[in-house]
């Protein structure tokens, strides 16, 4: 889809189109991110929806979807591609008289493109998402300046590469590390924090309409007097949700029951549920 007559309130719609509720700040930077031709960078607590408006982006705008999930550890090779080495091997073997055989070897024919050169190679219009970057080495981070700032990718021995499609580059941070000046200056900045009340109701209805209103606020609300509690790992709104779909379940004609039984949807770790249960439901 094109987006030249899009404008801040179609994204708004598009988006909620998609089960996605947006806010001003969200739907602002995106049109911002078209109008600029610049990738995003989305930080915020684990489970505010930063992976799912990658998502939700590509959906609502028909463009196909590529994904770099970083961790510790993660290679160029993982990130870009890697020569098929077993090939080439046998290319020279099957070729061993031939005086440009060893040249013929690094040919685009031997090259294993991963996600971020198919992404940037791709004929469709396209979301990239990297995720958890703040996982990722410093050293990896650095090679991405290239591809973010001046949309193209440099491979040893294959050249370089420019873009061929209208990208979307979507970056997301747990603010494990902190990250590059240079990477933060190549992007938007958005901050998602956890929504206000009336915003995770929007969403948990948008999730699960069938829910009855009394049950979805009364949830919300619990989650949000968790939060202000000093927990190991708040909920998250996947919890929230989660937490709304299993109250229902098990019936709410008792739901101080139904939410303690399933309190282990939100709570992820048995010091919190403890805390919660005692400064929360008033268990000892």
């Amino acid at each position: 889809m094109q987006v030249e007559n899009i404008d801040i309130k179609d994204i708004d719609k598009m988006l909620l189109d998609a089960s996605y509720v947006s806010n001003n700040e969200i739907s602002t930077t995106l049109y911002l991110s078209f109008l600029l031709g610049k990738p995003m960078l989305i930080e915020g607590p684990p489970g505010v929806g930063k992976t799912e408006l990658a998502k939700v982006i590509a959906k609502s705008f028909d463009r196909d979807f590529f994904r770099i999930q970083c961790y510790e550890g993660i290679t160029f090779e993982q990130i870009v591609g890697e020569w098929n080495y077993q090939k080439q091997l046998l290319h020279l073997e099957a070729a061993k008289n031939e005086v440009d055989s060893e040249d013929k070897i690094f040919d685009e024919d031997f090259f294993i493109r991963r996600p971020l050169l198919n992404a940037f190679l791709n004929d469709n219009d396209s979301v990239l998402l990297i995720d958890e970057i703040d996982k990722a080495d410093e050293e990896v981070e650095s090679f991405l300046l290239q591809a973010l700032g001046e949309q193209e990718i440099t491979i040893n021995d294959l050249g370089t590469f420019q873009l061929q499609n209208d990208l979307i580059v979507i970056l997301t941070s747990n603010s494990q590390r902190s990250l590059l000046d240079e990477t933060k200056d190549r992007c938007l900045f958005l901050y998602i924090p956890y929504p206000t009340v009336e915003r995770e109701i929007e969403i948990v209805k948008s999730k699960i309409p069938e829910t009855d209103d009394e049950t979805v606020s009364t949830v919300v609300n619990l989650v949000h007097k968790i939060r202000n509690l000093n927990l190991m790992k708040k909920p998250s709104v996947r919890g929230t949700v989660d937490w709304v779909k299993s109250v229902s379940d098990l019936g709410t004609k008792n739901l101080d029951e139904s939410l303690e039984n399933s309190i282990g949807v939100a709570i992820k770790t048995e010091s919190d549920k403890k805390r919660v249960l005692k400064d929360i439901f008033n268990k000892r």
